[in-house]
């Protein structure tokens, strides 16, 4: 794997389980996340609900990109994600599957270049042909002082 468009994102623990995202562009403003009632208290989204929405979100900027997105006005395409969870064979809460919906506008179904872009705007979608494929996650635990604690695989 190369580093070819490798970023760093930063979480700060703030209480319980809510934490503060800080993201690598000094233009894009925090984000706080946290975990679902009763374990969190729903201060923002959880981890699962911004992976469906990292996944519609790139869905549709694949599709505007490829429609041409400077012949198409701003509203012209809504999105839906749904996401169920289920329960593994070892009773823990996994995603079970991600499904997208995109709507668009008489303006985008009528360019010129929708007939090509239904085939190939999925493919070029980093996030769900990343997961899709499948993600190596390696994980490591490290003490404050830099001494690794754990590491996974």
């Amino acid at each position: 794997m190369t580093d070819e468009g490798r970023f760093t994102i930063h979480l700060e623990h703030r209480e319980e389980y809510e934490f503060r995202v800080r993201f690598d562009w000094d233009t894009a403003p925090d984000v706080i996340m946290d975990e679902t009632s009763p374990l969190g208290g729903q201060q923002g989204p959880n981890a699962a609900r911004m992976l469906a929405a990292a996944v519609a979100n790139c869905l549709s900027a694949s599709l505007l990109y490829c429609v041409d997105r400077t012949e198409v006005r701003p509203g012209s395409m809504h999105t839906a994600v749904s996401c169920s969870m289920e329960r593994n064979e070892n009773g823990r809460l996994r995603i079970g599957g991600i499904e997208v919906q995109v709507t668009v506008s008489d303006e985008i179904q009528d360019a010129r270049r929708l007939l090509r872009c239904k085939d190939l705007f999925e493919d070029f979608c980093v996030v769900t042909a990343s997961i899709r494929e499948g993600i190596p996650v390696q994980v490591a635990v490290l003490d404050t002082a830099g001494e690794l604690l754990h590491k996974s695989g």
